[in-house]
């Protein structure tokens, strides 16, 4: 099996929401974790999962660059570089830096841009994205901890990160289909833009756009933008039907949710499963000592774990204690006992027999990933849009690695039927 697709995305939930998209439009998708130092697996596309979001300019390019070398010596025909739905990036990166350290290593002079994700409500129209109804920045992301986002024109957003002009490719043009938009980014690469922020507000929008990259080195965007991409090669030859491209092996084991994000959609998930499923919410602000948490929730799961409903364990809390909390440790201080405690109890529950594992949170995803070792996943079917089951064979882990803001409100009630 040849590699098609070589995918760098700047988180590990990401990643998976990405690979979740390729595997629906019938490519059989691997995730790697991690800067890859050895052979990568057999699949129609990798996705490559770096935790560069909020890292150091630096590091993310750096890193980002090695994802790109060894996607292209396994045969990479295209690179696509995955960044939130919701844009998350600061003022001097990293979306931009890592655009344009990877534009320059393809020789490649233009890139498209495009976050929208309608299925899971994020379009983009006139350049602006929404959340919802909600313009990004009053979608309650301003408030989004490591990467606040407060401006939701991305023309104006990107510009500031990138050294080359950023133009934009108009619902209007979009709408008409493939060819236009082509014309449309061959125009503005020849004004000397080297991006272009396209509107999408429908699944058929992004088919569209992903038809117009077919020819282009590197492709950028979330991960509905990738949908249009698996059609360019199967048109090309190169990827046949296949029917069992989400296959997993059966799922056993007892089941467990741990939830690190504070997201509106998180606490609202949590929310709803405190009156169904066995609950505890640790609370770290008045338990900010790591042994502590992780002992009550050791004490707290004696008895609890089944395979026959799950239990969920959260830190998640509102804005204003998560802020109390920050106030008194400091942001960095806090942030990391949030990701350590939910680790090691995520060690502590597959320990205990579970292998069924829902992790809810970007910064957490990467934290109990990592602590359990976990190299690489195998990519299945998925439970809300974005949000796939994955596989650790060395493991015998199933997990589900979900973004902060995804997932319907019984996503923790549904991902185990």
């Amino acid at each position: 099996m040849t590699m098609l697709l070589g995918c760098i995305a700047d988180d590990f939930t990401g990643a998976t929401d990405l690979a979740a998209m390729l595997v629906a439009q019938g490519m059989r998708t691997a995730q790697v974790i991690g800067t890859p130092d050895g052979p990568l697996p057999e699949a129609d596309a990798i996705v490559v999962a770096l935790p560069s979001r909020a890292a150091p300019v630096a590091d993310a390019v750096r890193d980002s660059l090695a994802a790109c070398e060894a996607l292209l010596a396994a045969g990479a025909k295209q690179i696509f570089l995955k960044y939130a739905s919701t844009f998350d990036s600061t003022e001097s990166g990293n979306i931009g830096p890592v655009a344009d350290a990877l534009l320059h290593r393809l020789q490649a002079g233009f890139a498209i841009a495009c976050p929208a994700f309608p299925a899971t409500g994020r379009f983009v129209f006139h350049g602006h994205l929404f959340v919802g109804h909600a313009l990004l920045n009053e979608s309650g992301m301003q408030h989004h901890a490591p990467t606040p986002m407060r401006d939701a024109n991305l023309v104006r957003v990107l510009a500031r990160q990138t050294e080359g002009g950023v133009g934009l490719i108009p619902f209007a043009v979009v709408e008409q289909g493939a060819a236009p938009i082509r014309a449309a980014a061959s125009q503005l690469a020849e004004r000397g833009r080297r991006y272009a922020i396209a509107d999408a507000v429908t699944d058929a929008h992004l088919l569209a756009l992903g038809e117009a990259c077919a020819e282009h080195a590197l492709v950028t965007g979330g991960s509905g933008l990738a949908m249009g991409l698996p059609e360019n090669f199967r048109r090309k030859g190169l990827l046949p039907d296949r029917g069992d491209a989400d296959l997993l092996p059966p799922p056993t084991g007892a089941m467990a949710v741990l939830a690190g994000s504070c997201a509106r959609a998180t606490l609202a998930q949590i929310g709803l499963a405190r009156g169904h499923l066995p609950t505890l919410e640790l609370d770290v602000l008045a338990t900010p000592e790591l042994p502590a948490l992780v002992a009550q929730a050791a004490e707290w799961i004696e008895g609890r774990l089944s395979g026959e409903r799950p239990v969920v364990i959260a830190t998640s809390a509102p804005p204003e204690r998560v802020l109390a909390l920050r106030s008194r440790l400091g942001a960095e201080a806090a942030d990391a006992l949030v990701r350590d405690a939910l680790a090691a109890v995520a060690q502590l529950l597959t320990e205990r027999g579970v292998r069924r594992l829902v992790v809810a949170g970007s910064d957490t995803a990467e934290t109990v990933v990592r602590r359990l070792g976990i190299g690489m996943l195998r990519v299945g079917p998925q439970i809300d849009p974005g949000v796939p089951w994955c596989f650790a064979e060395a493991e015998e882990l199933h997990l589900a690695l979900k973004p902060g803001p995804s997932g319907a409100r019984d996503f923790f009630l549904k991902a185990f039927d």
